[in-house]
């Protein structure tokens, strides 16, 4: 039989070989095809081709012109696709075969020479690798930022008094400044797993080919090099079904998108009117289509409901992996889609996020009063009792006796006269009532980690060098 012409490719039932004697049915193509998504890897499909032709030229696999053809092809591809005027063709079924079917229109023979020595299994394998390195690099520099955003502020807020919550019960009072710098926290635990998921996600499954590897003379680590890739895959039937990268990115991106909505909940309760802490700026609310006097934090309340939805991607993709036996299978074309949106997802609400927490109202004299009336110095109470010499347990029920009266009374703690208190116990003397008063609370937790203003201010600027100002 003759040789295919250069225009074949073109038609996929010609795209495999001649083993096939009818086409693909119209709704088969549909079901099959992958490129009306999968095409925003086109970059990385490019770059990779590349680095592929370069290696294979400097291997003497292909010759210098056939190297130059290609990446004069793929410069006026890339230009193509940057200005809008490639035309994506559904009958190439992805992306990768829509580019080598234009560039071989373009540069024809050189075109069909750059898929010497690799299968689109360990080609595309490579190209979402290469994608999600970068995306990576964007959500970490993203994540950077909303800390940045939470640590002003808790420096404009390290003296504010905020009931500190356990079981949703007031407990005991904390620093706001205190508690923006407990997601600074999460959040800086997340970009180390990114960071650390990247490691692996970076490196090169291209030249596994299929799944055997290849009996040309290929050169995986100069590719890798080139890529800027840390290893090469080492097992050529792990390199094209390995999709761990993808599932451990989704894992991470899962806990991201979890402390975004602990977060959510917490914005949503203190803009509510029964707290009243906390006001957002108006472009990351709504209204009512009925009642006039509503606004309701939208922005917070669909970052909590996308959380189940980028967790609901990690279980599709664990799901997907658990039932295949080596090696590539087809089953692998549903890794892009979740994987896509769980990035999308992320990058929208990062950069959201940023936004509207910089724009943040601080109600300082409502979180105040709702200190007060949940008994938060009683801890303090007991803490001066035991620095008198009463076991912490008798302190304990000292104090609960004296929370039952003040409560009898309708007042707080500090509030009770000092022979009030002193029947309790007489070890109580005046200064309990710097130990009773919020601030006396908040200024006596002075320890690494505590929430006295002094210690946010130290751990501002810890975190001020740590994220680079």
């Amino acid at each position: 039989m003759s040789n295919p012409s250069d225009n074949q490719l073109a038609n996929k039932s010609q795209a495999w070989s001649a083993l096939f004697s009818e086409p693909m049915s119209d709704l088969v193509k549909r079901y099959t095809a992958s490129v009306d998504f999968d095409k925003r890897l086109w970059d990385a499909d490019i770059r990779g081709s590349l680095a592929h032709a370069d290696m294979l030229a400097a291997q003497s696999i292909i010759s210098a012109e056939d190297h130059a053809s290609i990446q004069r092809g793929m410069a006026q591809i890339r230009e193509e696709i940057e200005s809008g005027r490639f035309e994506w063709k559904l009958d190439l079924e992805d992306v990768h075969l829509n580019i080598e079917a234009r560039l071989t229109e373009l540069v024809g023979l050189a075109g069909k020479r750059l898929h010497t020595g690799r299968s689109r299994n360990d080609q595309v394998a490579t190209d979402v690798r290469l994608w999600l390195r970068g995306e990576i690099d964007v959500l970490v520099g993203l994540l950077t930022e909303l800390q940045k955003v939470l640590v002003r502020q808790a420096e404009r807020h390290a003296d504010v008094i905020l009931p500190g919550f356990t079981h949703l019960q007031v407990a005991q009072p904390v620093s706001f400044g205190h508690h923006m710098l407990a997601y600074v926290e999460m959040f800086a635990r997340d970009a180390e797993r990114l960071l650390d998921a990247r490691k692996r996600v970076n490196r090169l499954p291209l030249g596994a080919a299929a799944l055997a590897g290849t009996s040309y003379p290929l050169d995986r680590e100069r590719v890798a090099r080139t890529l800027g890739m840390e290893g090469v895959a080492q097992n050529s039937l792990d390199a094209v079904s390995d999709r761990d990268f993808a599932i451990e990115f989704s894992a991470a991106a899962s806990l991201i998108m979890v402390h975004i909505s602990r977060l959510s909940e917490e914005l949503i309760l203190w803009m509510s009117q029964a707290f009243g802490f906390i006001a957002l700026p108006d472009r990351f609310c709504t209204g009512s289509s009925i009642m006039p006097q509503k606004k309701n934090p939208d922005v917070p309340e669909l970052a909590r409901g996308k959380s189940g939805r980028v967790v609901g991607h990690l279980i599709g993709l664990i799901t997907l992996m658990k039932g295949q036996p080596l090696a590539y299978n087809k089953d692998n074309q549903e890794d892009k889609e979740p994987l896509f949106d769980t990035v999308d997802t992320l990058n929208d609400t990062l950069r959201i996020f940023a936004d509207m927490m910089d724009g943040l109202t601080v109600k300082a004299d409502a979180m105040e009063r709702a200190a007060l009336k949940g008994y938060a110095t009683a801890t303090d109470l007991a803490d001066y009792l035991v620095k008198k010499g009463l076991p912490f347990r008798d302190a304990h029920e000292v104090v609960a006796h004296a929370v039952k009266t003040a409560q009898a009374q309708g007042v707080d703690l500090s509030a009770l006269s000092l022979d009030a208190l002193r029947q309790f116990d007489q070890r109580i003397e005046n200064d309990v009532y710097e130990v009773l008063s919020l601030q006396g609370s908040l200024n006596a937790r002075n320890v690494l980690g505590g929430t006295a203003p002094a210690q946010v201010r130290e751990q501002v600027k810890r975190h001020l060098v740590r994220l680079g100002g």
